[in-house]
Protein backbone atom coordinates (compact mmCIF):
# COMPACT_ATOMS: atom_id res chain seq x y z
CA UNK A 1 0.00 0.00 0.00
CA UNK A 2 1.27 3.48 -0.80
CA UNK A 3 2.49 5.59 2.12
CA UNK A 4 0.25 8.51 2.99
CA UNK A 5 1.46 11.86 1.74
CA UNK A 6 -0.06 15.21 0.87
CA UNK A 7 1.49 16.83 -2.18
CA UNK A 8 0.51 20.16 -3.69
CA UNK A 9 1.22 20.06 -7.41
CA UNK A 10 2.08 23.60 -8.39
CA UNK A 11 2.36 22.71 -12.06
CA UNK A 12 -1.29 23.65 -12.42
CA UNK A 13 -0.92 26.93 -10.54
CA UNK A 14 -3.92 29.15 -9.91
CA UNK A 15 -4.99 28.75 -13.52
CA UNK A 16 -5.32 25.28 -15.04
CA UNK A 17 -3.35 25.06 -18.26
CA UNK A 18 -5.56 25.26 -21.33
CA UNK A 19 -7.29 21.99 -22.04
CA UNK A 20 -7.94 23.15 -25.58
CA UNK A 21 -4.24 23.72 -26.10
CA UNK A 22 -3.78 20.00 -25.61
CA UNK A 23 -6.60 19.38 -28.04
CA UNK A 24 -4.85 21.53 -30.64
CA UNK A 25 -1.70 19.55 -30.03
CA UNK A 26 -3.67 16.35 -30.47
CA UNK A 27 -4.98 17.39 -33.84
CA UNK A 28 -1.47 18.17 -34.97
CA UNK A 29 -0.13 14.90 -33.58
CA UNK A 30 0.84 12.46 -36.30
CA UNK A 31 3.02 10.00 -34.41
CA UNK A 32 1.49 6.55 -33.89
CA UNK A 33 0.06 5.65 -30.50
CA UNK A 34 2.17 3.57 -28.17
CA UNK A 35 2.35 -0.17 -28.64
CA UNK A 36 -0.43 -1.91 -26.68
CA UNK A 37 0.76 -3.18 -23.32
CA UNK A 38 -0.63 -5.86 -21.02
CA UNK A 39 1.64 -4.89 -18.10
CA UNK A 40 -0.91 -2.41 -16.77
CA UNK A 41 -3.93 -4.03 -15.11
CA UNK A 42 -7.30 -3.69 -16.84
CA UNK A 43 -8.97 -0.41 -15.87
CA UNK A 44 -12.62 0.13 -14.97
CA UNK A 45 -13.86 3.73 -14.93
CA UNK A 46 -16.73 4.68 -12.61
CA UNK A 47 -18.77 7.85 -13.17
CA UNK A 48 -20.40 10.08 -10.57
CA UNK A 49 -23.84 11.16 -9.41
CA UNK A 50 -26.28 11.66 -12.29
CA UNK A 51 -23.54 11.08 -14.87
CA UNK A 52 -22.74 8.37 -17.44
CA UNK A 53 -19.78 6.51 -18.85
CA UNK A 54 -19.42 8.93 -21.79
CA UNK A 55 -17.59 11.38 -19.53
CA UNK A 56 -14.56 9.08 -19.63
CA UNK A 57 -14.27 9.35 -23.43
CA UNK A 58 -11.24 11.67 -23.49
CA UNK A 59 -9.57 9.64 -20.72
CA UNK A 60 -10.09 6.45 -22.71
CA UNK A 61 -8.54 8.15 -25.74
CA UNK A 62 -5.49 9.24 -23.75
CA UNK A 63 -5.09 5.75 -22.31
CA UNK A 64 -5.25 4.25 -25.81
CA UNK A 65 -2.58 6.70 -26.96
CA UNK A 66 -0.34 5.37 -24.19
CA UNK A 67 -0.64 1.75 -25.22
CA UNK A 68 -3.62 0.59 -23.15
CA UNK A 69 -5.73 -1.60 -25.42
CA UNK A 70 -9.38 -0.56 -25.61
CA UNK A 71 -10.57 -4.07 -24.77
CA UNK A 72 -8.65 -3.87 -21.47
CA UNK A 73 -10.71 -0.87 -20.40
CA UNK A 74 -14.33 -0.56 -19.46
CA UNK A 75 -16.56 2.28 -18.22
CA UNK A 76 -19.61 1.39 -16.19
CA UNK A 77 -22.97 2.96 -16.93
CA UNK A 78 -25.01 2.81 -13.72
CA UNK A 79 -28.69 2.15 -14.48
CA UNK A 80 -29.99 4.92 -12.20
CA UNK A 81 -27.03 7.20 -11.51
CA UNK A 82 -28.69 9.66 -9.11
CA UNK A 83 -28.49 8.98 -5.37
CA UNK A 84 -31.55 8.67 -3.20
CA UNK A 85 -32.33 11.47 -0.76
CA UNK A 86 -32.50 8.78 1.95
CA UNK A 87 -30.36 5.75 1.20
CA UNK A 88 -32.80 3.48 3.05
CA UNK A 89 -35.95 4.62 1.22
CA UNK A 90 -36.78 3.63 -2.36
CA UNK A 91 -37.05 6.57 -4.75
CA UNK A 92 -38.15 6.30 -8.38
CA UNK A 93 -35.27 6.52 -10.87
CA UNK A 94 -32.62 6.73 -8.13
CA UNK A 95 -30.13 4.27 -6.69
CA UNK A 96 -28.94 3.23 -3.26
CA UNK A 97 -25.35 2.62 -2.21
CA UNK A 98 -26.13 -1.10 -2.35
CA UNK A 99 -27.48 -0.78 -5.93
CA UNK A 100 -24.21 0.83 -6.97
CA UNK A 101 -22.08 -1.70 -5.12
CA UNK A 102 -23.91 -4.59 -6.78
CA UNK A 103 -23.62 -3.14 -10.31
CA UNK A 104 -19.94 -2.30 -9.86
CA UNK A 105 -19.15 -5.78 -8.50
CA UNK A 106 -20.76 -7.29 -11.61
CA UNK A 107 -18.75 -4.97 -13.89
CA UNK A 108 -15.50 -5.96 -12.14
CA UNK A 109 -16.33 -9.63 -12.64
CA UNK A 110 -17.07 -9.01 -16.32
CA UNK A 111 -13.79 -7.15 -16.94
CA UNK A 112 -11.83 -9.89 -15.17
CA UNK A 113 -13.59 -12.53 -17.26
CA UNK A 114 -12.98 -10.62 -20.48
CA UNK A 115 -9.26 -10.08 -19.83
CA UNK A 116 -8.44 -13.15 -17.69
CA UNK A 117 -6.73 -10.75 -15.29
CA UNK A 118 -6.60 -11.59 -11.56
CA UNK A 119 -7.17 -7.96 -10.50
CA UNK A 120 -8.34 -4.69 -12.04
CA UNK A 121 -7.72 -1.02 -11.35
CA UNK A 122 -10.71 1.19 -10.51
CA UNK A 123 -10.93 4.92 -11.25
CA UNK A 124 -13.92 6.85 -9.93
CA UNK A 125 -15.26 10.36 -10.22
CA UNK A 126 -17.14 11.87 -7.26
CA UNK A 127 -19.90 9.47 -6.10
CA UNK A 128 -18.23 6.74 -8.16
CA UNK A 129 -15.54 6.66 -5.49
CA UNK A 130 -18.15 5.65 -2.93
CA UNK A 131 -19.07 2.59 -4.98
CA UNK A 132 -15.37 1.73 -5.36
CA UNK A 133 -14.69 1.96 -1.62
CA UNK A 134 -17.88 0.06 -0.81
CA UNK A 135 -17.14 -2.85 -3.14
CA UNK A 136 -13.55 -3.11 -1.89
CA UNK A 137 -14.58 -2.96 1.77
CA UNK A 138 -17.36 -5.50 1.20
CA UNK A 139 -15.03 -8.34 0.23
CA UNK A 140 -13.78 -7.17 -3.17
CA UNK A 141 -10.21 -6.24 -2.21
CA UNK A 142 -8.72 -9.36 -3.81
CA UNK A 143 -10.18 -8.28 -7.18
CA UNK A 144 -8.73 -4.74 -7.11
CA UNK A 145 -5.10 -3.64 -7.47
CA UNK A 146 -5.55 0.16 -7.51
CA UNK A 147 -8.31 2.55 -6.47
CA UNK A 148 -8.17 6.14 -7.75
CA UNK A 149 -10.79 8.46 -6.27
CA UNK A 150 -11.21 11.78 -8.09
CA UNK A 151 -13.03 14.49 -6.17
CA UNK A 152 -14.87 11.88 -4.11
CA UNK A 153 -16.38 13.61 -1.04
CA UNK A 154 -14.93 10.94 1.25
CA UNK A 155 -15.85 12.86 4.40
CA UNK A 156 -19.13 14.12 3.04
CA UNK A 157 -20.50 17.09 1.17
CA UNK A 158 -21.74 18.04 4.63
CA UNK A 159 -21.25 16.49 8.06
CA UNK A 160 -24.18 17.28 10.35
CA UNK A 161 -26.78 15.52 12.45
CA UNK A 162 -29.43 16.19 9.80
CA UNK A 163 -30.29 13.58 7.14
CA UNK A 164 -28.46 10.68 8.84
CA UNK A 165 -29.28 8.33 5.96
CA UNK A 166 -28.07 10.60 3.19
CA UNK A 167 -24.97 8.98 1.69
CA UNK A 168 -23.28 12.38 1.26
CA UNK A 169 -23.46 13.11 5.01
CA UNK A 170 -20.05 12.64 6.59
CA UNK A 171 -21.76 11.83 9.91
CA UNK A 172 -24.18 9.43 8.27
CA UNK A 173 -24.09 5.66 8.65
CA UNK A 174 -22.70 4.98 5.17
CA UNK A 175 -19.61 7.21 5.33
CA UNK A 176 -18.95 6.45 8.99
CA UNK A 177 -18.85 2.80 8.00
CA UNK A 178 -16.34 3.47 5.21
CA UNK A 179 -14.14 5.76 7.33
CA UNK A 180 -13.98 3.87 10.62
CA UNK A 181 -10.64 2.65 11.92
CA UNK A 182 -7.07 3.90 12.15
CA UNK A 183 -6.72 3.78 8.36
CA UNK A 184 -9.47 4.79 5.96
CA UNK A 185 -8.29 2.49 3.19
CA UNK A 186 -8.43 -1.28 2.76
CA UNK A 187 -5.09 -3.12 3.08
CA UNK A 188 -3.79 -4.75 -0.09
CA UNK A 189 -5.19 -2.11 -2.47
CA UNK A 190 -3.17 0.96 -3.52
CA UNK A 191 -5.30 4.09 -3.00
CA UNK A 192 -4.88 7.51 -4.62
CA UNK A 193 -7.09 10.54 -4.04
CA UNK A 194 -7.10 13.58 -6.32
CA UNK A 195 -8.63 16.83 -5.13
CA UNK A 196 -8.87 20.52 -5.82
CA UNK A 197 -7.18 23.29 -3.89
CA UNK A 198 -10.37 25.11 -2.90
CA UNK A 199 -12.29 25.07 -6.22
CA UNK A 200 -14.43 21.97 -5.64
CA UNK A 201 -18.06 22.99 -5.08
CA UNK A 202 -18.64 19.87 -2.97
CA UNK A 203 -15.70 20.43 -0.62
CA UNK A 204 -16.61 23.84 0.80
CA UNK A 205 -16.90 24.97 4.44
CA UNK A 206 -19.95 27.14 3.74
CA UNK A 207 -23.27 25.54 2.83
CA UNK A 208 -24.16 27.92 0.01
CA UNK A 209 -23.61 25.22 -2.62
CA UNK A 210 -26.05 22.85 -0.91
CA UNK A 211 -28.73 25.48 -0.43
CA UNK A 212 -27.71 26.60 3.07
CA UNK A 213 -25.64 29.79 2.74
CA UNK A 214 -23.97 30.90 5.94
CA UNK A 215 -24.28 27.46 7.53
CA UNK A 216 -21.16 25.43 8.27
CA UNK A 217 -20.88 22.12 6.41
CA UNK A 218 -18.08 20.92 8.72
CA UNK A 219 -16.24 19.94 5.53
CA UNK A 220 -13.08 21.52 4.09
CA UNK A 221 -11.14 21.34 0.84
CA UNK A 222 -9.28 18.37 2.37
CA UNK A 223 -12.50 16.35 2.57
CA UNK A 224 -11.64 14.01 -0.36
CA UNK A 225 -8.37 12.88 1.27
CA UNK A 226 -8.09 9.53 3.05
CA UNK A 227 -5.81 8.42 5.86
CA UNK A 228 -3.55 5.74 4.42
CA UNK A 229 -3.86 6.85 0.79
CA UNK A 230 -1.58 8.83 -1.49
CA UNK A 231 -3.34 12.21 -1.49
CA UNK A 232 -2.60 14.70 -4.28
CA UNK A 233 -3.82 18.26 -4.74
CA UNK A 234 -4.20 19.36 -8.36
CA UNK A 235 -4.45 23.12 -7.86
CA UNK A 236 -7.44 25.15 -9.02
CA UNK A 237 -9.28 22.41 -10.88
CA UNK A 238 -13.00 22.03 -10.25
CA UNK A 239 -15.01 19.06 -8.98
CA UNK A 240 -15.20 17.33 -12.36
CA UNK A 241 -11.82 18.39 -13.72
CA UNK A 242 -10.00 16.46 -11.00
CA UNK A 243 -11.22 13.37 -12.87
CA UNK A 244 -11.33 14.42 -16.53
CA UNK A 245 -8.70 17.14 -17.00
CA UNK A 246 -5.42 16.16 -18.72
CA UNK A 247 -3.65 17.01 -15.43
CA UNK A 248 -5.76 14.36 -13.71
CA UNK A 249 -5.06 11.87 -16.49
CA UNK A 250 -1.33 12.17 -15.89
CA UNK A 251 -1.70 11.25 -12.20
CA UNK A 252 -4.20 8.45 -12.87
CA UNK A 253 -1.96 6.87 -15.49
CA UNK A 254 1.25 7.30 -13.49
CA UNK A 255 -0.26 5.77 -10.34
CA UNK A 256 -1.62 2.69 -12.13
CA UNK A 257 1.19 2.15 -14.67
CA UNK A 258 4.04 3.10 -12.34
CA UNK A 259 5.63 5.58 -14.76
CA UNK A 260 4.88 8.81 -16.60
CA UNK A 261 2.62 8.62 -19.65
CA UNK A 262 4.42 8.76 -22.98
CA UNK A 263 2.10 11.55 -24.11
CA UNK A 264 -0.80 13.64 -22.85
CA UNK A 265 -2.03 14.73 -26.29
CA UNK A 266 -4.65 12.65 -28.07
CA UNK A 267 -3.28 11.01 -31.22
CA UNK A 268 -5.61 11.50 -34.15
CA UNK A 269 -6.81 8.44 -36.07
CA UNK A 270 -7.22 8.53 -39.83
CA UNK A 271 -10.69 7.00 -39.75
CA UNK A 272 -13.24 7.47 -36.96
CA UNK A 273 -16.32 5.43 -36.05
CA UNK A 274 -18.81 6.79 -33.52
CA UNK A 275 -21.59 4.98 -31.72
CA UNK A 276 -23.39 5.19 -28.43
CA UNK A 277 -26.56 5.00 -26.43
CA UNK A 278 -29.71 7.13 -26.24
CA UNK A 279 -30.97 7.57 -22.69
CA UNK A 280 -33.70 9.70 -21.18
CA UNK A 281 -34.95 11.61 -18.18
CA UNK A 282 -38.42 10.27 -17.31
CA UNK A 283 -40.17 12.54 -14.82
CA UNK A 284 -37.20 14.91 -14.91
CA UNK A 285 -34.81 12.33 -13.39
CA UNK A 286 -31.78 11.53 -15.55
CA UNK A 287 -31.22 7.80 -15.94
CA UNK A 288 -29.02 5.61 -18.09
CA UNK A 289 -31.91 3.40 -19.12
CA UNK A 290 -31.99 2.95 -22.91
CA UNK A 291 -34.64 4.70 -24.98
CA UNK A 292 -36.24 2.75 -27.83
CA UNK A 293 -37.73 4.45 -30.87
CA UNK A 294 -35.38 7.43 -30.85
CA UNK A 295 -33.93 8.70 -34.14
CA UNK A 296 -30.31 9.85 -34.43
CA UNK A 297 -29.20 11.79 -37.50
CA UNK A 298 -25.56 12.86 -37.86
CA UNK A 299 -24.55 15.79 -40.10
CA UNK A 300 -21.24 17.34 -41.02
CA UNK A 301 -21.36 21.10 -40.38
CA UNK A 302 -19.27 24.11 -41.29
CA UNK A 303 -17.12 24.90 -38.21
CA UNK A 304 -17.48 28.65 -38.80
CA UNK A 305 -21.22 28.84 -39.43
CA UNK A 306 -22.79 25.66 -38.07
CA UNK A 307 -24.54 25.14 -41.42
CA UNK A 308 -24.89 21.59 -42.70
CA UNK A 309 -22.60 20.37 -45.46
CA UNK A 310 -24.73 17.88 -47.33
CA UNK A 311 -27.24 15.30 -46.16
CA UNK A 312 -27.10 13.04 -43.13
CA UNK A 313 -23.91 10.99 -42.76
CA UNK A 314 -25.79 8.52 -40.63
CA UNK A 315 -29.42 7.97 -39.68
CA UNK A 316 -30.70 5.30 -37.33
CA UNK A 317 -33.61 4.45 -35.07
CA UNK A 318 -32.86 2.85 -31.71
CA UNK A 319 -34.17 -0.54 -30.73
CA UNK A 320 -34.84 -1.82 -27.22
CA UNK A 321 -31.13 -1.54 -26.34
CA UNK A 322 -31.10 2.20 -27.15
CA UNK A 323 -27.96 1.84 -29.27
CA UNK A 324 -27.18 3.94 -32.33
CA UNK A 325 -24.31 3.84 -34.85
CA UNK A 326 -21.71 3.23 -35.99
CA UNK A 327 -21.29 6.42 -37.99
CA UNK A 328 -18.17 6.79 -40.12
CA UNK A 329 -16.74 10.34 -39.93
CA UNK A 330 -13.57 12.24 -40.66
CA UNK A 331 -11.53 13.34 -37.62
CA UNK A 332 -11.50 16.91 -38.94
CA UNK A 333 -15.28 17.30 -39.22
CA UNK A 334 -17.43 19.37 -36.88
CA UNK A 335 -20.70 17.53 -36.33
CA UNK A 336 -24.38 18.03 -35.53
CA UNK A 337 -26.28 15.18 -33.86
CA UNK A 338 -30.05 15.50 -34.16
CA UNK A 339 -31.85 13.46 -31.50
CA UNK A 340 -35.57 12.92 -31.87
CA UNK A 341 -36.72 11.07 -28.78
CA UNK A 342 -40.24 10.23 -27.56
CA UNK A 343 -41.81 12.88 -25.28
CA UNK A 344 -38.78 15.17 -25.52
CA UNK A 345 -37.74 18.21 -27.56
CA UNK A 346 -35.90 17.60 -30.81
CA UNK A 347 -32.33 18.21 -29.67
CA UNK A 348 -29.61 19.53 -32.00
CA UNK A 349 -26.22 18.74 -30.42
CA UNK A 350 -23.19 20.47 -31.95
CA UNK A 351 -19.76 18.93 -31.27
CA UNK A 352 -16.11 19.60 -32.04
CA UNK A 353 -14.32 17.12 -34.32
CA UNK A 354 -13.73 13.66 -32.82
CA UNK A 355 -10.02 12.82 -33.19
CA UNK A 356 -10.58 9.14 -32.37
CA UNK A 357 -13.30 6.51 -32.51
CA UNK A 358 -15.62 6.09 -29.56
CA UNK A 359 -18.48 3.79 -28.59
CA UNK A 360 -19.60 6.02 -25.70
CA UNK A 361 -21.01 8.95 -27.65
CA UNK A 362 -24.16 8.86 -25.55
CA UNK A 363 -27.04 11.20 -26.25
CA UNK A 364 -29.65 12.54 -23.83
CA UNK A 365 -32.41 14.85 -25.07
CA UNK A 366 -32.65 18.35 -23.67
CA UNK A 367 -35.12 18.95 -20.85
CA UNK A 368 -38.57 20.13 -22.02
CA UNK A 369 -39.00 23.84 -22.61
CA UNK A 370 -40.12 25.47 -19.37
CA UNK A 371 -41.78 28.68 -18.15
CA UNK A 372 -38.54 30.65 -18.60
CA UNK A 373 -38.59 29.72 -22.31
CA UNK A 374 -42.22 30.63 -23.10
CA UNK A 375 -41.37 33.93 -24.81
CA UNK A 376 -38.18 32.71 -26.49
CA UNK A 377 -37.99 32.30 -30.24
CA UNK A 378 -35.01 30.01 -29.79
CA UNK A 379 -33.14 28.37 -26.90
CA UNK A 380 -29.45 27.53 -27.18
CA UNK A 381 -27.50 25.83 -24.39
CA UNK A 382 -23.74 25.79 -23.86
CA UNK A 383 -22.69 22.63 -22.00
CA UNK A 384 -19.42 21.34 -20.54
CA UNK A 385 -19.97 17.81 -19.16
CA UNK A 386 -16.34 17.19 -18.09
CA UNK A 387 -15.98 20.33 -16.02
CA UNK A 388 -17.58 23.58 -14.94
CA UNK A 389 -17.31 27.11 -16.27
CA UNK A 390 -15.09 29.11 -13.91
CA UNK A 391 -15.14 32.90 -13.97
CA UNK A 392 -12.70 34.59 -13.98
CA UNK A 393 -10.60 31.40 -14.08
CA UNK A 394 -11.57 30.46 -17.65
CA UNK A 395 -12.25 32.07 -20.99
CA UNK A 396 -16.01 31.50 -21.31
CA UNK A 397 -17.86 33.30 -24.11
CA UNK A 398 -21.38 32.61 -25.31
CA UNK A 399 -22.51 34.66 -28.29
CA UNK A 400 -19.59 37.02 -27.68
CA UNK A 401 -20.24 37.64 -23.97
CA UNK A 402 -19.56 35.99 -20.63
CA UNK A 403 -22.78 34.10 -19.77
CA UNK A 404 -24.91 35.96 -17.26
CA UNK A 405 -26.06 32.72 -15.63
CA UNK A 406 -22.53 31.50 -14.82
CA UNK A 407 -21.66 32.55 -11.28
CA UNK A 408 -18.11 33.82 -10.61
CA UNK A 409 -15.80 32.31 -8.02
CA UNK A 410 -15.88 28.60 -7.21
CA UNK A 411 -16.97 26.90 -10.48
CA UNK A 412 -20.51 25.56 -10.08
CA UNK A 413 -22.17 25.75 -13.50
CA UNK A 414 -21.75 23.23 -16.32
CA UNK A 415 -24.37 24.84 -18.56
CA UNK A 416 -25.45 28.29 -19.70
CA UNK A 417 -28.64 29.16 -21.59
CA UNK A 418 -29.28 31.77 -24.26
CA UNK A 419 -32.85 32.76 -25.15
CA UNK A 420 -33.29 34.64 -28.41
CA UNK A 421 -36.26 36.50 -29.87
CA UNK A 422 -38.09 35.01 -32.84
CA UNK A 423 -36.39 37.51 -35.13
CA UNK A 424 -33.02 35.81 -34.47
CA UNK A 425 -34.06 32.23 -35.20
CA UNK A 426 -31.66 30.67 -37.70
CA UNK A 427 -28.58 32.69 -36.91
CA UNK A 428 -25.34 31.15 -35.69
CA UNK A 429 -24.27 31.23 -32.03
CA UNK A 430 -20.63 30.86 -31.01
CA UNK A 431 -19.80 29.02 -27.78
CA UNK A 432 -16.20 29.21 -26.62
CA UNK A 433 -14.42 27.66 -23.65
CA UNK A 434 -10.67 28.23 -23.65
CA UNK A 435 -9.60 27.41 -27.22
CA UNK A 436 -12.49 25.06 -27.98
CA UNK A 437 -14.98 26.85 -30.20
CA UNK A 438 -18.32 25.46 -31.36
CA UNK A 439 -20.80 27.19 -33.66
CA UNK A 440 -24.45 26.17 -33.25
CA UNK A 441 -27.59 27.22 -35.09
CA UNK A 442 -30.60 28.75 -33.31
CA UNK A 443 -33.58 26.49 -34.03
CA UNK A 444 -37.21 27.59 -33.54
CA UNK A 445 -38.55 26.88 -30.07
CA UNK A 446 -42.06 26.97 -31.56
CA UNK A 447 -41.20 23.64 -33.21
CA UNK A 448 -40.12 22.21 -29.83
CA UNK A 449 -36.44 22.30 -30.78
CA UNK A 450 -33.42 23.10 -28.61
CA UNK A 451 -29.77 23.48 -29.66
CA UNK A 452 -26.83 22.43 -27.47
CA UNK A 453 -23.19 23.39 -28.04
CA UNK A 454 -21.47 20.57 -26.13
CA UNK A 455 -17.84 21.00 -25.24
CA UNK A 456 -15.63 17.93 -25.38
CA UNK A 457 -12.69 19.29 -23.39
Amino acid sequence: MKLSRRTILQGVGSLPFAVASLRAGALAQTAPAATPSTEVPPILFVHGNGDYDALWMTTLWRMECNGIARDRMMAINFTDPLARSDDKVEQAGRSSTEDQRRELAAAIAELKRRTSAPRVALVGSSRGGYAIRNVIRSGGADDVSHAVLCGTPNHGVFATDEQPNNEFNGRGAFLRGLNEGESEVTPGVAFLTLRSDGMDKYAQPDGRFIGKPGTSTNVTAEGPELKGATNLVLGALDHREVAFHPRAFREIYKFIAGHEPMRIAIVQETSVKLSGLVTGAPGGVSTNRPVAGATVDVFRVDPDTGERKGGALHSAKTGSDGRWGPAQVDPAWSLEFVLTSPDAPTTHIYRSPFPRSSDVVHLRPARPLGPADKDAGSVVIMSRPRGYFGLPRDVVLFDGKEPADVKPGVPTDATAALRLPASEVGRNIVAQFGEERIVARAWPAAENRIAIAEMTY
